[in-house]
């Protein structure tokens, strides 16, 4: 290999979200980085285009990785990845095995998908090497992904498209093999929807974990969709989640690695403390405090950073030195971090956070300072995204229009290209829209608009948003009187 010149500074991606060099690089701290890309990407696209709270989604080939955004990043400092416990900061991400190449089956009685994948080799069906059925056949059996807009690197030569007869004789094959087995006669595609259904179910899942689970409401979150299959799915699982837009940035496709070119150079260093938070400890876990803040500022010093080193923690104008401490009730395991402050301050987060989280606090219980936890931020450049000049002179028309089986009808669907679109244009679902890194698909009852920037922002038809209180953003089954009868029904002892 040749040798690297002098001026250049070699940077690797971190779990905690954070670049750092060469140098001071160590294995343990790489095992999640690719995603950890993803996050970063997902949160500065996503406040450029002016968002502040956001579910990141990315869906790849094998996976699918979420994760929430609400002011900071969210980490956890111990973790188990493939059964090996590591203690090391990393991204919260929560992971399920649903992606683009999660085999798709019927096991006698019901639908499977996932957890095994098809992988890059054989992959899918479709992608000529005798793989099994998996999600990506389904959304080209229901026209969701269209041979002749996807590259055409498969067979022999890698030169040939998608194979869409193939799929569709195993589709064929596998709805015989359902209603001999079960009665129930569906037609291919309305079982390769029902595959995809069952995969939105899964996401959704993974997304209220990380949300509505820990007390967040994501009525008034953006989902950040990226990932080479995450625009095929991304406003199914918005309408499953209650969400009313998604937002699509022109590299959603390969947004984790942009996603490191926009990451800072971060330090994050942790120990344990297992104090009891009160004044009279409060020195000691101050000191804690301040050696790992120096520590992390020598590591930034090395990387060409200009720090006071001497300079305290306290210092509200040094926002690069972010110090936090874990903490937890006496006698649990659980616990919450809080910005390093005054005992009562550090008090009252955590109770806040606590009561958010589980739904309670007990103010007369001892708090134990789990951990002391410092990240020291070397901010670097990201440029601004400058505004798409194009202007069009003639009326936007599609590539063509295609059948596409979506809100269990099949539906005439225009497709257009990404690259044809203008700033202000808006186009309305069903509709396809193809970029050099993926399809984007516009469900019936959603609207995309292209903004001055080049980003897609899907948006829910406000006359299809029934109720607020309903994940699934479709309407009441009962009227009230109806639901009281039944639950009386369904308790009384007869």
């Amino acid at each position: 290999y040749p040798s690297t010149p002098p001026s250049t500074s070699l940077m690797f991606m971190q779990s905690n979200g954070g670049l750092t060099d060469a140098a001071l690089f160590q294995g343990k701290d790489s095992i999640l980085s690719g995603p950890a890309g993803g996050v970063v990407g997902a949160v500065q696209t996503s406040r450029q285009a002016g968002y502040d709270r956001v579910i990141g989604f990315d869906m790849g080939g094998t996976s699918t990785d979420v994760s929430h955004y609400r002011g900071e990043y969210e980490r956890v400092f111990e973790t188990e990845v493939a059964g090996v416990r590591l203690r090391a900061p990393m991204m919260a991400i929560y992971t399920v095995a649903a992606g683009g190449g999660s085999i798709v089956s019927f096991d006698g009685s019901r639908y499977r998908v996932g957890p095994e994948s098809a992988g890059a080799y054989p992959g899918p069906a479709c992608y000529r090497h005798g793989g099994p059925l998996a999600v990506t056949d389904c959304n080209v059996m229901v026209g969701k992904l269209q041979p002749e807009f996807f590259p055409h690197v498969f067979g022999p030569e890698g030169d040939l498209p998608l194979d869409a007869d193939v799929l569709c004789q195993k589709f064929v094959a596998l709805a015989e093999e359902i209603q001999s087995s079960t009665g129930d006669a569906r037609s291919p595609e309305q079982v390769a929807a029902g595959f995809l259904s069952i995969a939105v179910e899964k996401m959704a899942n993974a997304i209220k974990k990380i949300s509505v689970q820990r007390g967040y409401d994501v009525s008034d979150y953006v989902l950040c969709s990226f990932g080479g299959a995450g625009g095929q799915h991304a406003c199914l699982i918005a309408d499953a989640l209650g969400m009313t837009e998604v937002f699509l940035h022109p590299y959603a496709g390969v947004l984790s690695a942009y996603g490191m070119g926009l990451a800072d150079v971060r330090s994050l260093n942790e120990r344990s403390v297992e104090l009891p938070l009160e004044e009279a400890t409060l020195a000691e876990i101050q000191q804690v405090v301040e050696s790992l803040a120096s520590k992390g500022l020598e590591e930034l010093a090395q990387q060409g950073f200009a720090l006071d080193l001497e300079s305290k923690i306290q210092n509200s104008k040094l926002p690069q030195v972010l110090p936090r401490l874990l903490l937890k009730y006496e006698g649990t395991d659980s616990t919450l971090a809080v910005d390093f402050a005054g005992v009562e301050a550090m008090r009252s987060q955590f109770t806040t956070l606590h009561r958010q989280r589980y739904g309670f606090a007990q103010a007369d219980k001892r708090l134990i300072v789990d951990t002391a936890a410092v990240e020291v931020i070397g901010h670097t450049h990201s440029p601004d995204e400058p505004d798409v000049p194009r202007v069009r002179a003639q009326p936007l028309t599609p590539k063509t229009t295609v059948p596409v089986y979506t809100a269990e009808a099949w539906h005439d669907t225009p497709v257009y290209h990404r690259e044809d679109l203008c700033p202000g244009d808006a186009i309305a679902g069903p509709a396809l829209v193809i970029e050099p890194t993926g399809t984007n698909v516009v469900e019936p009852g959603w609207k995309a608009t292209l903004t001055a920037k080049g980003h897609l922002i899907l948006k829910k038809d406000a006359s299809q948003i029934s109720f607020v209180g309903f994940a699934s953003g479709k309407t009441v089954d009962h009227s009230p009187a109806e639901i009281s009868s039944t639950h009386a029904t369904a308790l009384s002892p007869s």
